[in-house]
């Protein structure tokens, strides 16, 4: 199989790094605008093979969608990332141009490629490629609650002194500061509901510090996070070529689940060899599905910029 990564700078090329470590596919491409940057980071990469011990053959392009004909799946980085006190709704008018660009070019040498979307603001940007490509719902995905939900086992495994890996717990809603619901209720460390095992005064302060995670790190570091971005999309590459059938909150189109239509918001989906195959409906209750609903509101706010490009 072949995968293309676009946009070889931090979270791309973190992303790449990630597939070629794990043997994901036996061809990966990393594209870039800027001339040359590409095909240096794939030399770097490269470079580590004999170190590491894989066989990915990893190649660099600058802006020659030629090289990328033929992938099976595709990751979209690119687009200015969002910088110290930036919102992800003042990156739309850039980006936009950006990803719908590269979605068209993508498209004239992998028709059949399913789509990762992780350029922000996230999903406005994956609902940008569904509706500019009109490919079938299920080949375009954002990568955003898969990002956040790691974020949250993170925030609940140093609370709780505990292997992330244990824990069990889901993000849903728009990929935002404000648009996150953290659901703790349904959070669980090997099936024993966190909520017994955390004072309310945690949980409170467990949810409020996941829902600024990306920007406290952009605060931190200058700029957009890079490492778990790059993980989360790697993730979902694998279980896709994998045909893994692995449960990961991603934004995906809905029509109708969760009460909302016309829309790509985060939801527990399936994700395998088709994309993602089936949404899961955790039952919200009447406060969750509430935010759930401010959350959709705040998101097609964004999207209705669009309109105005």
């Amino acid at each position: 199989m072949k995968v293309t990564v676009v946009g070889a700078g931090a979270v791309g090329a973190t992303c790449a790094d990630n597939i070629a470590r794990k043997e994901l596919v036996r061809e990966l491409v990393l594209l870039d605008i800027k001339e040359g940057l590409a095909e240096g980071k794939a030399q770097d990469m490269m470079q580590t093979a004999a170190l590491l011990g894989f066989d990915t053959r990893i190649t660099g392009s600058t802006n020659d969608y030629s090289k990328t004909a033929g992938s099976d799946v595709v990751v979209i980085t690119s687009g200015l990332p969002r910088k110290p006190g930036m919102t992800r709704e003042e990156l739309i008018g850039t980006n936009a141009g950006i990803v719908k660009g590269v979605t068209e070019n993508i498209l004239k040498y992998s028709p059949d490629a399913i789509l990762i979307i992780i350029s922000n603001p996230m999903d406005t940007m994956t609902y940008l490629a569904l509706s500019a490509t009109g490919l079938p719902k299920n080949r375009i995905i954002g990568m955003g609650g898969a990002l956040d939900s790691a974020r949250f086992r993170y925030q609940l495994s140093e609370h709780l002194g505990a292997s992330p890996g244990d824990l069990n717990a889901v993000v849903v809603g728009g990929h935002g500061d404000t648009t996150m619901i953290p659901l703790i209720r349904l959070a669980t460390w090997n099936s024993i509901p966190v909520t017994s095992l955390l004072s309310p005064a945690q949980q409170t302060q467990i949810v409020a510090d996941t829902m600024v995670g990306g920007a406290t790190l952009t605060k931190l570091i200058g700029t957009s996070a890079w490492y778990a971005p790059g993980a989360a999309g790697a993730a979902l590459v694998e279980s896709i070529v994998r045909d893994e059938k692995k449960l990961f909150t991603c934004c995906v189109s809905l029509q109708g689940e969760y009460g909302q239509q016309d829309i790509c918001l985060g939801v527990p989906v399936t994700i395998g060899r088709n994309g993602w195959e089936k949404i899961i409906d955790l039952g919200l209750n009447a406060e969750e599905q509430a935010l759930f609903n401010k959350s959709a509101d705040a998101v097609r706010n964004m999207n209705d910029v669009l309109k105005t490009l």
